[in-house]
């Protein structure tokens, strides 16, 4: 057995291992990785945007605390 299995060894180990066994995942891997990010890209991208749109409020309400349920009266 190896007694001085650990650093570089290790990580080489193990990349050769992944390789070995989860090569058949590995292009559904790098797909669904680029698909995050474009996805990941975009809402970067419209966060500018939809930035103001989200701040303003209905005219007349009120922000309600959360925890607190206005709807039930005594």
């Amino acid at each position: 057995m190896p007694a001085n299995l650990g650093g570089w060894t290790g990580l080489i180990l193990l990349l050769v291992v992944i390789l070995l066994f989860a090569a058949p995942k590995l292009p559904q891997l790098a797909r669904s990785l680029g698909q995050s990010m474009t996805i990941f890209k975009k809402e970067i991208k419209n966060k500018g945007e939809d930035a103001p749109a989200e701040s303003s409020a209905e005219p007349g309400s009120t922000p309600k605390a959360e925890g607190t349920d206005s709807s039930t009266s005594k």
